[in-house]
């Protein structure tokens, strides 16, 4: 129970990575805000798994790409969470691929304004609390395609990349108020995007991997657990790749 009596945000937390990592906070024993846009459906079933582990759990919506909206969520989740919120896990993104020839500025915006402009959002929303208290975790989740590029997803890399920046950046601007900023950037891992795609674009991916597999969200979430724990206070401004050895 390394996070006993805790408050965690994670956006996205409706599937996927973000399910994972809300149910893997909880485990430890925070209290999880799940954040979702669309589907209230599969948020209210994330919310009572959590509360069957005995911790309160709450769903609420919001595009991160809107900032009103995202205040919004901040005011409803402090309403039911008084004590304040202690973590904060960006994790909310979409992507939408095409080669940076045929990528027009439509598609570019509408993933940067996810991946990027929401972790400036939900930032700025949530940090005050943070730096009232003395104590805050922001984990952001960008991705292996920071790292080295991906063809075809050229506004997904620099929106993840963006990510990594602004990360570092906070991390020096926020240790003194108590607050550590780190990034988790994960490689192919076993969710509905991946398992899309053709088997034989799955297999030229693996045999990339040394680990010669993809990983699991659950592997994901337990680091993200361990960033936000008090056990690392003296860690901040660093990523954690979880990539299978893919990018070193």
């Amino acid at each position: 129970m390394k996070l006993k009596s805790r408050v965690a945000v994670v956006t996205g937390g409706s599937r996927g990575i973000g399910r994972a990592i809300a149910l893997a906070l909880a485990e430890e024993g925070a209290d999880v805000a799940i954040n979702y846009q669309r589907n209230e459906a599969q948020a209210k079933e994330v919310a009572q798994a959590i509360e069957k582990l005995g911790r309160s759990a709450g769903t609420f919506q919001a595009d991160v790409s809107d900032s009103e909206q995202v205040k919004r969520m901040r005011d409803a989740v402090l309403q039911r969470f008084d004590r304040g919120v202690d973590i904060l896990v960006n994790n909310a993104g979409i992507n939408r691929d095409k080669s940076f020839a045929r990528m027009d500025e439509e598609i570019w915006n509408s993933v940067v304004s996810v991946n990027l402009n929401g972790v400036f959002h939900c930032t700025k929303a949530f940090l005050d609390g943070m730096a009232a208290k003395g104590f805050g975790r922001i984990i952001n989740i960008s991705s292996i395609v920071a790292q080295m590029g991906n063809f075809g997803q050229a506004n997904y890399a620099a929106a993840k990349a963006g990510v990594l920046g602004l990360t570092k950046t906070l991390a020096r601007e926020l240790a003194g108020k108590g607050v550590t900023v780190n990034a988790v950037a994960p490689g192919f891992i076993e969710t509905d995007m991946v398992a899309s795609l053709p088997e034989d674009v799955r297999e030229r991916i693996r045999v990339q991997i040394p680990l010669r597999r993809f990983g699991k969200p659950e592997e994901v979430a337990k680091a993200v657990v361990f960033l936000a724990s008090e056990e690392t206070g003296y860690i901040t401004g660093h990523v954690l790749s979880v990539n299978g050895g893919m990018y070193m």
